[in-house]
């Protein structure tokens, strides 16, 4: 009788741990899978993984990462979304090929969450669209881009840094003859650069840029575009870029500037905190930033800020869920966490375990004078860097057009976006 009645009460307590499995730990019946989509190399940053961590463990819920390569995110990503394969979270940041993804049909506006007040007023700015509606959590990095440069290597061969850019062009020469390579340009993977050299040419004509965008001005009718890919033309073919330019993309750039093999690069402050290699021969403390110098600028430009949002999928299951995910990275305890350490300025107003990059602050006075906001990549219709320029650039650096026909692609290519997208006048 005793045998049996254990029998019972074990067959008992088995389905009531069954049925009730969300108080057990590691048997959480009640925890969900949030899948998140980005870029391989965003969804890697340390202050993304660590909130994810933090959520996870907090939580008992799971992030899932759906990661694509850089070069491959924009269209790989379209895809899956004209396939009905959409995230519960998209990371992506505001800029034209945000416009890929129709914003209004897939996304919830996020005007009314708690957290919006705890956003910096530049953070939530950004993340608006030309409605006002907010359309995702600002929670990124928010650096400066220029041009950084190993001081170590300088100061050895007895150089310094440009203020123009006759003197960069003389400074990457004197690089070249001294055995260097002068700048560090991911071609088979990267194109980023190319929206800091446009920067200056929208960003102090505001009257060009609309033009651009009705589609009554080319980048053919502007000099300075022309002008930029010659200077990019040249310099590859000087040895600039140095001999293994076009093997390179973005995962590259840690390894090379990190044991010397190039002196230069166009990036920002916080990779060299994030991303450079902590086990090379140059660490972060061996860098310094002047300004970007592509031809567009005499005395260069700096390029403030692009932030990734957080974006939610409105038809998604887990609506619920991924808003308090949201709320839970605009927490200052967790956010805090994921940011200590890292250099930006600031997304959230009590954010305060972030620095201050030396490298920034040293050149203050500089940035003050040149820095621009970010106009080519957020603000040009039918731009874009991960598809067009990179393939405009990449047949002219194999000698497939030269400098007028790579203009004349890079005009095709955004022309043909911004008519797919519906933009009027295309």
């Amino acid at each position: 009788m005793k045998k049996l009645l254990f029998t019972v009460i074990a067959v008992f307590a088995a389905l009531t741990l069954l049925l009730t499995g969300c108080s057990v730990p590691g048997g959480n019946s009640d925890s969900v899978t949030l899948t998140v989509m980005g870029r391989k190399s965003d969804l890697a940053k340390s202050y993304m993984t660590s909130i994810f961590e933090q959520y996870e463990k907090a939580t008992g819920n799971k992030i899932k990462p759906i990661a694509y390569e850089d070069s491959e995110f924009e269209t790989t990503a379209q895809e899956k979304f004209a396939n009905g394969e959409v995230p519960d979270i998209f990371m992506h940041f505001h800029n034209s090929d945000l416009n890929r993804f129709n914003v209004e049909d897939n996304f919830l506006y996020l005007n009314d969450e708690e957290w919006v007040g705890e956003l910096t007023e530049d953070s939530y700015e950004y993340c608006l669209d030309s409605a006002g509606n907010l359309m995702g959590l600002p929670f990124w990095e928010n650096s400066i881009s220029g041009c950084y440069y190993n001081k170590t290597i300088l100061d050895s061969l007895g150089l310094k840094p440009a203020a123009t850019q006759a003197e960069f062009d003389v400074l990457c020469q004197a690089l070249k003859d001294s055995g260097y390579t002068p700048i560090c340009w991911p071609a088979g993977g990267g194109s980023w650069m190319v929206q800091f050299a446009l920067d200056p040419v929208f960003a102090d004509d505001s009257e060009k840029l609309s033009k651009l965008n009705k589609n009554e001005l080319k980048y053919a009718d502007i000099p300075e575009v022309t002008d930029m890919v010659r200077w990019i033309q040249n310099a590859a073919e000087k040895g600039w870029f140095g001999t293994d330019y076009l093997n390179w993309d973005i995962n590259s750039v840690s390894s090379v500037m990190s044991s010397g093999k190039a002196v230069m690069t166009f990036m920002w402050d916080t990779w060299f905190y994030t991303d450079l290699a902590k086990d090379g021969k140059y660490t972060v403390d061996d860098f310094a930033l002047m300004p970007v110098f592509l031809n567009t600028a005499d005395k260069g430009t700096y390029e403030g800020g692009n932030l990734n949002m957080l974006m939610v999928n409105k038809n998604g299951k887990q609506v619920d869920d991924c808003l308090e995910f949201l709320s839970f990275c605009a927490d200052e305890k967790n956010y805090n966490i994921a940011f200590d350490g890292i250099s930006t300025v600031k997304c959230f107003k009590n954010q305060n375990t972030n620095i201050q990059s030396p490298m920034v602050t040293d050149a203050a006075d500089s940035i003050a004078e040149n820095l621009r906001a970010s106009t080519a990549a957020s603000k040009i219709e039918g731009y874009s860097s991960d598809d067009d320029v990179l393939f405009a650039l990449d047949s002219l650096f194999r000698k497939k057009t030269d400098v007028e026909g790579c203009v004349k692609l890079l005009d095709e290519y955004r022309i043909k976006r911004a008519h797919s997208e519906g933009v009027a006048g295309f």
